[in-house]
């Protein structure tokens, strides 16, 4: 509080009183203001300094949440692309004007249904004469059949020579060579009479026309016109890279006996499709290629999707996730309360004393959510994990403990697809 002297001599003298006054004191006294007008200032000097040390600011509010506890699993994520099974362009087998279209274009075909019908009436009249040269062909090995049984009967007689048995015997084996040649060009008549048909492979979606009625098409191998194209979508192939170090990893830990190597055994995989937060196809891993690319010192990796709604198609992307560690006890802090700075990621964690203190911390995977901390952050601490923007280090502030921690649990890996249990057999590879 401030506090007013009279000197010898009838001047006022002010202590204690703020900066402002003072100044505002010293400029009226020299101007030989009354007596009471700087008691009154004086007074209300008081009055100022008294009030901002009785009305300041409380604390700012933050909700804190102590890290969530709980077994994760590390994922590896990749991006991939899918690519279908099996894919078939189709291709007009013989030559001919198309008659028809018989499927609609983009709809799902299965293995037998008719796509497109030739004109067929050109094969057809081949495979008439070649049905009337089966029978004269036939007609004339019935014939050569017997006249070797007749010569056969008359030598024993000697009423034919042995010449012309063996004359009878050739004219046989000739006759039977031309049956044989005709039935394969019956054969082939038919099936240029079936091609004109043309059929699905295999079960998928089709692509669109590329031929309409009317038009006339190449059968020959060299240059057969491409009809339209299918696509298998059940199950789908989706294909990634894994870096060289990722892989080095993984391998180490399958020497230990830590992690299963996707060679011998179908580890586990999630797939998030382009927009989504979190996945939404789950398969399995299927191929690992023999050597790593030169180019990218990458290896090229392959995993198995169930694709039952048939709503992801050949060319899409995704973010393949992949086990990439043993299930293991850890802390996790929502997202959002970390911050960073410059290099350093830190949390904001509150004291006993309600003081604000930055803590540095090492983090892991993104967790639904959630990230590991590695380092940096034990069980019983106090995170703020909303308001950051009114905490100060070192100050004071109001915690409010939060309901529950943000973010959801992700989802655990089954231990009998998390390890193998099983050590490696030595001088095997990953």
């Amino acid at each position: 509080m401030g506090t007013l002297t009279l000197r010898p001599g009838g001047t006022l003298a002010a202590t204690k009183l703020p900066a402002a006054a003072r100044g505002l004191f010293r400029r009226l006294r020299y101007a030989g203001a009354p007596i009471g007008l700087l008691f009154a200032l004086a007074l209300a000097g008081c009055d100022e300094k008294a009030q901002s040390r009785a009305g300041g600011p409380p604390p700012p509010s933050v909700t804190v949440a102590q890290p969530v506890k709980r077994t994760v699993t590390d994922w590896d994520e990749f991006t991939g692309r899918f690519e279908a099974i099996e894919e078939v362009q189709v291709r007009a087998r013989v030559g001919g004007f198309v008659n028809s279209v018989e499927f609609k274009d983009g709809a799902i075909v299965h293995a037998g249904d008719l796509l497109y019908i030739i004109d067929p009436r050109p094969f057809e009249a081949v495979k008439l004469q070649a049905e009337g040269q089966l029978a004269d062909a036939r007609a004339k090995e019935e014939l050569a059949k017997r006249e070797l049984d007749r010569g056969l009967t008359l030598v024993q007689t000697s009423a034919v020579s042995e010449q012309v048995v063996d004359q009878r015997r050739q004219a046989l084996q000739a006759a039977h060579a031309a049956e044989t040649q005709a039935e394969g060009t019956l054969k082939a008549a038919q099936l240029n009479v079936e091609f004109t048909n043309v059929v699905a492979p295999i079960t998928g979606r089709v692509s669109r026309h590329l031929v309409t009625p009317g038009n006339l098409v190449q059968g020959s191998e060299s240059g057969a016109t491409l009809l339209t194209s299918i696509v298998s979508l059940d199950p789908i192939y989706i294909y990634f890279d894994v870096d060289e170090a990722t892989y080095q990893r993984n391998s180490k830990l399958w020497f230990e006996g830590r992690r299963p190597s996707s060679r011998d055994t179908a580890n586990p995989v999630r797939v998030a499709l382009t927009g989504e937060t979190r996945p939404s196809h789950e398969g399995k891993m299927d191929f690992l290629d023999n050597r790593l690319d030169v180019s990218t010192a990458t290896l090229r990796s392959r995993a198995i999707i169930p694709n039952k709604d048939l709503s992801v198609l050949p060319g899409q992307f995704g973010r393949v996730r992949i086990i990439g560690s043993s299930p293991y006890e850890a802390l996790l802090v929502p997202d959002t309360a970390i911050a960073t700075d410059q290099s350093r990621k830190i949390v904001f964690v509150v004291k006993d004393d309600n003081t604000v203190e930055a803590r540095a911390v090492v983090l892991g995977p993104l967790d639904d959510g959630l990230h590991v901390i590695r380092e940096g952050l034990k069980a019983e601490d106090h995170v703020i994990v909303d308001g950051l923007q009114r905490a100060r280090v070192g100050a004071k502030v109001t915690p409010k403990m939060a309901q529950a921690p943000a973010g959801g649990k992700a989802p655990a890996v089954p231990a009998d697809k998390a390890l193998a249990g099983d050590k490696p057999a030595a001088g095997a590879k990953p």
